[in-house]
């Protein structure tokens, strides 16, 4: 199996923006919501989702009208534009990327509005830097769902998925990345809550500056066959 690098897929909250946006509470404001709606029941564990698998799990019930779909997306539409107001890169991200662009193929994949990662990412100068921002309007399933990184590669059908890596900080960018049959370099992430939900990184980095390294001496593990 080739390991040699040539894309590398972002997450952005966390990862590459120091992310303020309330995950918590859009999590509990949108799961309240769709107890309220009769789309979820009541009693779920909090801890085993997050907003977006929620949101997915919504949309099957036959409950769910066109109507109640864009009333829940704009719940955490709300928190994101609120949380990226002000928000700041991570510490050496402009250095970084101004390394590997011309270097690798770069994308951004995010659960948020394209338009809302866009801005953040052009408020900080950094947009031109990527090739192609993935976000949620692109795609039928939002991570853990693999579509957002399925569809990377259907952009990129030269590059074979061996030769991509991704990195983020979260378990669902891990296991969306996995089910695409893509490595993955877990950021600063909590390595406790990512192997209980049945992500194993194949490489770990604590400073976004860490991943010139680990490309450097080919430090990503390749993905069990």
């Amino acid at each position: 199996m080739s390991t040699f690098t040539k894309g590398i897929i972002f997450d952005m909250d966390n990862t590459l923006l120091k992310s303020s946006i309330d995950f918590d509470s859009m999590k509990r404001e949108t799961y309240r919501f769709c107890i309220d709606q009769g789309l979820l029941p009541a009693g779920m564990e909090l801890e085993q989702h997050t907003t977006s698998t929620f949101i997915e799990q919504a949309k099957r019930s036959h409950r769910m009208t066109a109507e109640l779909l864009k009333a829940l997306w704009d719940i955490p539409k709300a928190f994101e534009v609120e949380g990226m107001k002000d928000a700041d890169l991570e510490p050496g991200v402009t250095e970084l990327l101004h390394h590997l662009m011309d270097r690798y193929h770069l994308v951004v994949v995010t659960n948020n509005a394209v338009e809302a990662a866009e801005a953040a990412l052009k408020r900080h100068d950094i947009l031109k830097v990527f090739e192609h921002v993935v976000g949620r309007e692109l795609v039928s399933a939002l991570k853990p769902s693999p579509d957002a990184f399925l569809h990377v590669l259907q952009l990129y059908e030269h590059v074979s998925v061996d030769d991509w890596i991704s990195v983020g900080g979260s378990w669902i960018d891990g296991k969306a990345s996995h089910s695409a049959g893509i490595r993955f370099v877990s950021y600063q992430a909590d390595l406790v809550k990512m192997n209980a939900m049945g992500v194993i990184p194949d490489g770990t980095i604590q400073h976004i500056s860490e991943l010139k390294l680990l490309l450097e001496r080919n430090e990503v593990a390749p993905l069990s066959d």
